[in-house]
């Protein structure tokens, strides 16, 4: 089977991309599973503080996944070919979820909310990403989420003459491995509120930053890229809040 890449579809006479429609559908969906998961938690928050955090991680996420996703490629930001258009379409999630993250605690910090919000966002963000992920496959090497070419057996075409890394698929592969992975551990284990967002965000940043060393990448530091070096930083925040949040309160089965 071959794929024209960047695939496309026809609405009204007009080519549609189907990377962003996908994005649109996937950050619908993982919404409508959130409230959904609120409302059969019975988890009550007040409305200011519900919107605090809303505003405070969408504005996080938006600056950070355009301030990371620029800043990946350094050398293009002075370039006669740098454009508002070049800057507003480039974005990573990597910088997203850890801006976001910012946002949501300078917002928790504003309203003088303390405790974790984060459990239930896990498993709508994983969704989100994953339909995110389909997106950014359909859309080949037009977007830059593309693997480095390869010999090995997962090598694809991806709308150039080499047989490319599938980053996005290997992505879907281990965000469907990792949600079951902490489903089994949120069944058999009792752990203090916030406990699997940890463990989300440090799986995710871990994966992240080994799974970019198959991509093309600027190196900025010790052979690292910006989205390595922002994973890093995220890695040994989750490890020392890990460690935190064991001392305080030990996992029981």
């Amino acid at each position: 089977m071959s794929i024209d890449f960047p695939v496309t579809f026809q609405f009204f006479g007009y080519q549609i991309l189907l990377h962003p429609v996908l994005e649109s559908v996937g950050i619908f969906l993982s919404m409508r599973y959130y409230f959904y998961l609120k409302r059969r938690s019975g988890e009550k928050q007040d409305l200011n503080v519900s919107l605090a955090i809303l505003i405070g991680a969408t504005a996080g996420a938006l600056v950070g996944s355009k301030l990371i996703g620029n800043l990946e490629k350094p050398s293009l930001l002075f370039s006669p070919e740098f454009s508002f258009l070049k800057f507003w379409t480039n974005n990573t999630i990597v910088g997203g979820l850890a801006f976001g993250l910012l946002g949501v605690e300078l917002a928790k910090k504003i309203v003088g909310y303390k405790k974790s919000t984060g459990d239930l966002i896990v498993y709508p963000l994983i969704f989100a990403m994953i339909i995110g992920r389909i997106g950014c496959f359909f859309t080949g090497i037009y977007e830059e989420t593309y693997g480095l070419p390869t010999t090995s057996i997962f090598g694809m075409h991806l709308g150039d003459e080499y047989l490319r890394h599938p980053v996005a698929l290997y992505e879907i592969v281990f965000l469907i491995v990792l949600w079951i992975s902490l489903e089994i551990f949120r069944r058999k284990k009792t752990y203090q509120s916030g406990f699997l967002f940890q463990l989300f965000m440090l799986s995710y940043f871990s994966f992240r930053l080994i799974l970019d060393f198959i991509k093309p990448r600027e190196e900025i530091v010790l052979h690292l890229s910006t989205i390595q070096m922002v994973c890093i930083s995220m890695i040994l925040y989750y490890i020392y809040k890990i460690n935190l949040t064991l001392n305080l309160s030990p996992l029981k089965s």
